[in-house]
């Protein structure tokens, strides 16, 4: 974990925030690697669940958050965490993250007992701040999705199955931010709810472990680095029917990397009214709020089903740790030197092809360079980064380093004699010609295989 910290920081994925002001724990800003690896990894998240199927929409709802969502939702009353103090050092933490029952700041045993910790972020609306006029600052996605069901349900006519994308920002007030930017204040969440008929909700759980889990691997995540932990009936959360949890081994332990949950029709039926009416399998108190029934008519019964929930829900911010973590490799030369690789997915890669003239003053081969690179940024495959350092034994380390695939080197050679350049492989090393011409065909082929 230090390894990637540093690294991070030092070329420019990922920053810890405020940080000339001393840092804010639990948040992080991402850098200009890191921003575009984030970036990767979330489209390839919503190709796999949107523009590659038939059966999902995407959404964008707002972050604040009307308090009745949160109230009906269950939020408000189980949305917490077990705080306990030490007494000795006033240190505060979460009380099933304590091993012994002592302080781990300064070993006491001397704890107050544990009391449950609302952790919803909450924020004044309008320009008092008196209290009467609040909302939260969403602790999860999904909510929105549900309170937009009819809207999805009405703008498209779609029917169940079928789900609701959603990439967003989320904000939970975490007793103990801990391991980096696995858990955080302030995160992106990757979920889908997708509704299904009841007594289709089992079939369809397992198909999305299965989904996800084929995903990950796509992601440079190996299958056996991850288990399948199916959650305890007594430590499931109050809308579940069954959860299983991807984990994964992170450099600090075996811990979640994302949830496939059966919510039953629990969501759509606290939101609707009538509840009594719809049979749902649970609740959390009857709706005295809401005007709407979040439930699809049978066409030829015209009964009213609310249907069930099936919810991969990934963190964007532990995706990008496990990416990290699985690409980033130290090998050893045979000159006896090491050099840093950050063995990214072509597609994942924040920089696909760094392009580097061999002079950084020779007026010709820079022109050239800046041509090839303007030729392979209108393949649209990402970034492409003209690299004007002079140096191309160490523009080669750099980019190693940030997981570069390709390295292409304008030469001598390539003005005055053929018009070739040189490609250079980041995980083998290999260099080999190309005609210019034949290059962006080159590139595309290589980072699209």
């Amino acid at each position: 974990m230090d390894e990637l910290v540093a690294l991070s920081k030092r070329r420019g994925f990922i920053f810890q925030s405020s940080d000339i002001y001393g840092g804010l724990q639990g948040i992080y800003d991402y850098g200009p690697l890191g921003v575009e690896l984030k970036n990767n990894l979330k489209a390839a998240w919503w190709r796999a669940m949107v523009y590659e199927r038939d059966d999902v929409e995407g959404l964008d709802a707002a972050i604040i958050t009307n308090p009745k969502t949160l109230r009906y939702s269950g939020h408000e009353a189980t949305f917490s965490d077990p705080l306990v103090d030490c007494r000795t050092c006033k240190a505060r933490w979460r009380a099933d993250h304590l091993k012994g029952d002592q302080c781990p700041a300064c070993g006491s045993k001397d704890l107050t007992e544990p009391r449950p910790f609302n952790l919803m972020f909450r924020t004044a609306i309008g320009p008092v701040d008196d209290g009467s006029s609040f909302a939260y600052l969403r602790p999860e996605t999904a909510q929105a999705i549900f309170t937009n069901f009819k809207n999805v349900l009405d703008s498209t006519s779609r029917r169940p199955p079928f789900g609701i994308a959603q990439i967003g920002k989320a904000f939970r007030n975490e007793i103990t931010p801990r391991n980096f930017i696995f858990r955080v204040r302030e995160f992106e969440q990757m979920e889908l709810e997708f509704f299904v008929p009841a007594g289709e909700d089992e079939a369809w759980h397992k198909l999305w472990v299965e989904e996800r889990l084929n995903w990950w691997e796509a992601q440079g995540v190996p299958r056996d680095r991850l288990e399948l932990y199916y959650v305890p009936e007594a430590d499931l959360s109050h809308y579940s029917k069954a959860t299983v949890d991807v984990m994964y081994r992170f450099p600090h332990g075996l811990e979640e990397l994302e949830g496939i949950a059966n919510r039953t029709d629990f969501d759509l039926g606290s939101h609707s009214k009538n509840q009594s009416e719809l049979h749902l399998a649970a609740k959390v108190m009857e709706n005295v709020d809401s005007n709407t029934r979040l439930a699809v008519q049978d066409l030829e019964t015209k009964a009213w089903q609310v249907p069930y929930v099936i919810e991969p829900s990934a963190g964007v911010d532990r995706g990008v740790l496990a990416v990290m973590n699985e690409a980033y490799r130290v090998e050893k030369l045979e000159n006896g030197n090491e050099r840093v690789v950050m063995g990214f997915k072509p597609h994942l890669a924040p920089i696909k092809v760094a392009v580097m003239p061999l002079k950084r003053n020779h007026e010709g081969i820079v022109n050239k360079a800046l041509a090839v690179k303007q030729s392979l940024q209108r393949l649209g495959l990402g970034r492409i980064l003209f690299e004007n350092s002079g140096n191309i034994g160490k523009g080669y380390r750099r980019h190693d380093e940030v997981g570069t695939p390709l390295c292409v080197t304008v030469d001598f050679q390539t003005v005055d004699e053929d018009d070739t350049v040189t490609v250079r492989d980041r995980d083998t090393m290999a260099q080999e010609r190309i005609a210019v011409a034949e290059l962006p065909a080159y590139v595309k082929e290589r980072l699209q295989a």
